[in-house]
């Protein structure tokens, strides 16, 4: 493209402030007048979304895009068209030296600066990437310098964060008293293990190892198909007591071990599992004495013959089992207090048998587990057996233990045995809130990539608004200049509105208009938009069925998501390949094993480089992108994401390393179309007001004053209730006085769908029009067959719609019964 036509048209907010340049005072001149190298690089840098900046003169005259103001701060619009060294003042120092080498002809590329600067008031450390390529004139000397940059600031603070809580991780880690570790992967590589799992494993190397390398003898007794069962499945597997042999050094001992342990599958956003987290404790103590006590009773069982053999029972009970047992043993009354305890009382809870038999159990349990215990009491009082009951005992110290009880009655007294858990609830406790930082870590992570893409997009959607008013406020301007600043403003403030929707559909938030259509016919008609933005290097296939297929969404919803999808694969591809876009009806959804259900499937496959795994499970968080810094905002793939879900649909990404990737869209099928309503003769438009009477309901007062004023002008008469209670005693007072009610959704007290309800009820021929530019009301339960009207909308948008409420109503009102 010629350079005077880049410099009209093209370049963004940048662009148009270089086109409004007062450039007669500047080093440089008019544009016209230019050398050739220096139009060329101009276009160039317009032309691009990648930051960059020029150089120019022994004046250091700066020009730079879009992606450049953003990394300019505060210090933008000033700096367009200024001195470098005024730009960069605070960093003079840092920055000359480079500067002064691209002028001597020598071209620098440096990654990971760090500079400290001031360009939004205060001091902020910040990091770069750039080169400095020096440009010559047609005489060859150089006369400026041309850079491609991209600022790290954010990606290196993200690296900072995501270290720090990793280590602050690996210290709660290192501190849990119970065995832990973390596996990555298909192949179970141990990413981190904590002091207690290592010496469980002999002190084995295990990190950066799988499992099968680090503890081949475990694979062996079949810990590796269980693990290979919970990443298949994300499902947990528990186990208590699980015997496993360990052999630390070949030809070594073998050492038995019995754990409780818990195999978690950890899951990324979009339901992948990408990992296991490994906790569990020791309890080869417990087991053994358990297999003893075991053995006992079945040796008691085997002498359980006659009278002559209870004796025997009962002397090889008071001589082994009810000695040696580590578990509480005892005799209980039913009158609530026990008769016989056996030595672990003392050595548990420190408590003689002499002083505490007959004594009642309810003054020793914890006051918030006394009901509770009252019941299980009763049901032994009834000839029922209790079976791991817990409560909390005092010890005769003053301090609370945790015991878990069994409990059988027989012969009007109950036979208990309580084993102390303590120590299993300290380690339950030390595993939620290690689940629980990591929770909350991932959650801050999200919500920093989601503040920081808002705050940079809206930011640089605010910049070009701030400029337009400040020129629109210069006295003497022509209209020409005049109009091009009103349309950005409009164009922009149309970008923000985009912006918020696809945020809203991100997070599932945006009102559907779900409608019943063919998307093999959707498909079909928005190719040929496709193949526009695609460009015609990359070729566009598109695969459509003979037989109709029916889904139920909302289909701008559904255009905007396969243009979404689209971009995303043309970016993949780098502007050149083939896209293929495949409709087809499925039963199920077979990537994700869910059976049953009637899906449409829109399949996006493209011949780009893949998708690294890493990457994977990250492509649909909001603001999310591995493009550079202006070169998209992350939000078109969340965008697609929400709508899938809110429309109780799925998108599932493929992507075998190396082969493309490929997308598919799952939309509830339906079996056929609805039938058409009538279509409304739009014949006799309303044009402006005509005096029609409408009743504005909107609590904000500038949002009210501005839609009164602008009906006004439109010729309507307006009357004006700030809330639902207001509104109905207006439509009560004349009757038959508004023709329309127009009303805000989101007001306190009555909101605006439950006011249009109740106006329905009272007056049905009275049409509503609801306002909104976010409601949870609306994306949970839809418009409830109210027109809706999203903000921010244009005055045509609003006498459009009122134009065709009212006509609507008036043609109900003639037609015959």
């Amino acid at each position: 493209m010629p350079f005077r036509e880049a410099f009209l048209i093209e370049g963004g907010e940048t662009g148009a402030l270089l086109r409004v340049h007062d450039w007669s005072t500047s080093p440089l001149g008019l544009p016209a007048t230019w050398p050739q190298a220096l139009k060329t690089l101009v276009g160039v840098m317009l032309g691009s979304q990648q930051p960059m900046l020029i150089v120019w003169g022994p004046d250091y005259v700066t020009l730079y895009n879009d992606g450049y103001a953003a990394m300019c701060g505060a210090r933008h619009p000033a700096a367009l068209g200024g001195s470098f060294r005024d730009l960069w003042h605070d960093i003079w120092d840092q920055v000359e030296p480079i500067l002064s080498r691209a002028y001597a002809g020598e071209a620098t590329h440096m990654d990971g600066i760090a500079f400290i600067m001031h360009r939004n008031g205060y001091p902020e450390e910040t990091f770069f990437s750039f080169g400095y390529t020096p440009v010559r004139d047609e005489s060859g000397r150089v006369a400026g310098m041309f850079c491609a940059c991209a600022e790290t600031t954010g990606r290196l603070q993200a690296e900072r964060e995501a270290s720090a809580e990793r280590r602050r991780l690996e210290q709660l880690f290192a501190q849990a008293p119970s065995f832990m570790a973390v596996l990555r992967g298909p192949e179970h590589r141990f990413e981190l293990a904590n002091p207690a799992y290592l010496r469980l494993v002999g002190n084995r190397p295990v990190l950066g190892r799988t499992v099968a390398e680090a503890l081949p003898d475990a694979v062996a007794q079949g810990y590796l198909d269980l693990l290979d069962t919970v990443y298949r499945t994300g499902e947990a597997f528990t186990a208590t007591a699980s015997r496993l042999t360990l052999q630390a050094e070949p030809n070594g001992p073998e050492t038995e071990l019995y754990l409780d342990f818990v195999y978690q599958p950890i899951f990324c956003d979009n339901g992948t599992v990408t990992g296991i987290f490994v906790e569990g404790v020791d309890v080869t103590d417990r087991a053994l004495a358990e297999i003893a006590l075991r053995r006992n009773e079945a040796e008691l069982r085997f002498l359980n013959a006659d009278l002559e053999r209870q004796v025997i029972l009962r002397a090889h009970e008071r001589g082994l089992t009810w000695q040696v047992s580590p578990d509480l043993l005892g005799v209980f009354h039913p009158d609530g207090y026990f008769e016989r305890l056996n030595p672990a009382w003392e050595i548990i809870l420190g408590w003689p048998e002499s002083e505490i038999a007959g004594r009642p159990v309810l003054d020793l349990i914890h006051p918030d587990d006394v009901a509770r215990s009252r019941e299980a009491i009763a049901a032994l009082a009834e000839n029922r057996p209790v079976f791991r009951f817990e409560n909390r005992y005092r010890t005769r110290d003053g301090l609370y233990r945790w015991l878990s009880w069994t409990a059988v009655p027989e012969g009007g007294r109950a036979y208990c045995s309580g084993r102390d858990i303590t120590e299993d609830k300290a380690r339950e406790a030390a595993l939620d809130q290690a689940q629980e930082a990591l929770r909350q870590a991932q959650k801050m992570e999200a919500v920093g990539q989601l503040t920081g893409g808002v705050a940079h997009d809206f930011n640089n959607l605010l910049t070009v608004i701030k400029s337009s008013t400040d020129l629109l406020k210069r006295p003497g301007l022509p209209e020409e200049r005049r109009r091009r600043y009103v349309d950005a403003i409009s164009d922009t403030v149309g970008r923000a509105a985009k912006l918020t929707g696809q945020l809203l559909a991100f997070a599932r938030r945006q009102a559907l208009k779900p409608e019943i259509f063919n998307v093999g016919t959707g498909v079909a008609a928005i190719s040929e938009m496709v193949a526009t933005l695609t460009g015609a290097r990359i070729e566009i296939v598109v695969e459509v069925p003979d037989e109709p297929c029916f889904a139920h969404a909302d289909p701008s919803q559904f255009d905007t998501a396969l243009v979404n999808m689209a971009v995303n694969a043309r970016d993949a591809m780098e502007g050149q390949g083939r896209l293929t876009i495949r409709v087809l009806s499925v039963e199920g959804i077979p990537p994700l094993g869910i059976p049953g259900g009637a899906f449409v499937a829109v399949a996006l496959t493209d011949t780009g480089a893949g998708i690294a795994p890493a990457e994977l499970h990250r492509i649909f968080e909001p603001f999310y992108t591995t493009k550079g810094v202006g070169q998209g905002t992350g939000l078109g793939l969340s965008q697609v994401f929400g709508f899938a879900k809110q429309s109780g649909g799925e998108i599932v990404v493929q992507s075998p390393p190396g082969q493309g990737a490929t997308f598919t869209l799952y939309l509830p099928r339906v079996a056929d179309a609805v039938p058409a309503t009538d279509p409304i003769d739009e014949s006799e438009p309303l044009t402006e007001g005509h005096g029609t009477c409408v009743l504005v309901v909107e609590d904000n007062p500038e949002v009210g004053g501005f839609a009164t004023q602008t009906l006004a002008e439109l010729g309507y008469h307006t009357v004006w209730a700030t809330n639902a209670a207001d509104a109905l005693r207006q439509i009560e007072k004349i009757p038959y006085r508004f023709e329309v009610v127009f009303s805000d959704v989101v007001m306190p007290g009555m909101n605006g769908i439950e006011l249009a309800k109740e106006i329905g009820r009272r007056r049905p021929d009275l049409p509503v029009v609801l306002a909104s530019g976010y409601s949870h009301v609306l994306a949970e339960e839809g418009s409830h067959g109210f027109e809706l009207l999203h903000k921010p909308y244009s005055v045509e948008q609003l006498s459009r719609v009122l134009t065709k409420a009212v006509a609507r109503s008036r043609r109900g009102r003639r037609r015959p019964l």
